[in-house]
């Protein structure tokens, strides 16, 4: 703790040499607090349940080191729930510190540093180490912000620049442990459960690379979630290549993405005496590898009209080996700002399973590792943990804003359907139907209120209406849920830059 404190110190002295220092340190932080009423947040609540209210804080510490050629970045974060902890705990209980970032880039050509002669474009970098991948809306590559603990990844980016264009070339290799003994690459998803309930209710131990997803009356353990955003498998290795060009008041950019997943086998564990939990076994060698490939053009009609449109496909193969066919993404959307207000109109397709399917494929649109809070309305229904329709997704927007000094309000609202109808296997004894057309009305309005440079005030309300066909196609389940569901929060977000020389508290 004292060498700590030292350090502190020495930053905050450094920060004070004057303008001949090269060197520029920074030391940022974040308090972030959120307290939530939850009433079908996620997924329809059953009938006559109660709501859910709680507060998760987030706690992050910022590092930042930047010289010629070379910069640094280091972000120590804590999540909980308040109450979580006991207020007086022991030893063993462990805690939720982690470190978010962890990155350095260097600079290997910079045309504007005379000092070096190998300058055949403007610039070229290498960012190695525990970052965040922030592309274009964060539809498919995003850091997931509104989640307290969000998303980062372990990863190297090549970085190029030249005359308006940008390039960068990525990827990440992921493994458990380096321990000794340890053969092979087979790679297990981390944080999952070392115990499980069996067929007959007996608490059995799990062995390394064994994931249970069903144990106690045939009831899953571990639900396969659609989207990675929800996922039961993190990706063994990615590659990825980005391009981004602006001409004027233009923006095209282009993404390909090859994430790759471990095999498994069907397994189990247990006896006739204690019961058994089945499971997947991660010891197969290979992977099965998804590609996603697509563009994005935004950019301005006039000048009180802004558009985008984009395009993804998807191929290859999922986690689970299923092989994918003809899966998309696409839409567009149109803007007019006037004054302080802004509004506009858009239209999204994710496909879904289509009809004529073999045994072993899917046609369903994945959108990787995202933010989808930002996209899919506020009450986080569709892409998330609580996973999303085989049927894929359309979701047709109206969005309003209005931003002004200190005060930025927004309402949206989102019609949501089915891409592809879904066939309803007689939960009701009846023969089987197919389920398609609309799954109901979202309506989100927030506010959001400056009370000084570093501390904002956030209010949000949220109402779904939704319908059997909702309720049907995301928990299997027929007039048990409330059609309506609500969510509200309340988040004070504290971000002070604790160098700054003239931070203001106004």
């Amino acid at each position: 703790m004292k060498k700590m404190y030292l350090m502190v110190l020495a930053l905050g002295g450094a920060s004070c040499i004057g303008p001949t220092a090269h060197a520029q340190l920074s030391l940022t932080g974040q308090l972030r607090t959120r307290t939530e009423l939850r009433d079908g947040y996620g997924n329809l609540a059953p009938r006559g349940s109660q709501a859910a209210i709680f507060t998760s804080q987030r706690t992050r510490l910022s590092f930042g080191y930047q010289a010629s050629r070379l910069r640094m970045n280091v972000t120590l974060q804590d999540v909980r729930v308040w109450g979580q902890d006991a207020s007086s705990i022991s030893v063993v209980d462990g805690n939720r510190l982690s470190v978010h970032e962890a990155w350095g880039e260097i600079q290997l050509i910079n045309r504007a540093d005379t000092t070096l002669k190998f300058r055949p474009i403007d610039e070229l970098s290498l960012k190695v180490g525990r970052q965040e991948l922030v592309y274009d809306d964060v539809r498919l590559l995003g850091n997931l912000d509104w989640l307290q603990q969000g998303r980062r990844f372990d990863a190297a980016l090549l970085k190029f620049r030249h005359q308006g264009w940008k390039l960068d070339l990525g990827g990440g290799f992921n493994q458990n442990s380096d321990a000794f003994g340890l053969t092979g690459t087979s790679y297990t998803p981390g944080n999952v459960p070392t115990t499980a309930l069996s067929t007959k209710n007996t608490l059995l131990p799990l062995p390394a690379g064994f994931i249970p997803t069903s144990g106690k009356n045939g009831s899953p353990i571990l639900t396969n979630a659609v989207s990675t955003n929800g996922q039961t498998q993190q990706f063994k290795a990615f590659q990825m290549a980005y391009l981004q060009r602006s001409i004027r008041q233009q923006t095209f950019s282009a993404l390909f993405f090859k994430d790759d997943f471990s095999k498994y086998r069907i397994d189990s564990i247990g006896s006739e005496s204690s019961g058994y939990v089945y499971g997947r076994k991660y010891d197969v060698l290979g992977v099965h590898s998804r590609l996603t490939y697509g563009a994005m053009l935004l950019g301005k009609l006039s000048k009180r009209v802004n558009y985008q449109a984009f395009g993804y496909l998807q191929s290859g193969r999922d986690r689970d080996g299923l092989r994918i066919q003809q899966a998309y993404h696409y839409g567009g959307n149109a803007f007019i700002q006037q004054g302080h207000f802004s509004f506009g109109l858009g239209y999204e397709v994710l496909s879904g399973n289509k009809s004529g399917l073999k045994t072993g494929e899917t046609s369903r649109f994945d959108p990787l590792y995202g933010t989808p809070h930002r996209h899919w309305g506020y009450m986080d229904y569709f892409y998330v943990g609580t996973g999303s329709p085989s049927g894929g997704l359309q979701d047709s927007f109206f969005k309003s804003k209005y931003a002004h000094k200190r005060l930025t309000a927004s309402f949206d609202v989102h019609y949501f359907a089915l891409a592809s109808p879904v066939l309803n296997r007689s939960i009701d004894g009846t023969l089987p139907t197919r389920i398609q057309g609309g799954l109901g009305w979202e309506y989100d309005f927030v506010a959001t209120y400056l009370l000084n440079s570093f501390t904002s005030l956030e209010l949000g309300y949220s109402f779904m209406q939704g319908n059997n066909r909702l309720e049907y196609v995301k928990q299997n389940t027929v007039n048990q849920k409330d059609k309506q569901g609500q969510w509200a929060y309340l988040m004070l977000n504290i971000r002070p830059d604790f160098l700054a020389k003239n931070q203001s508290s106004r």
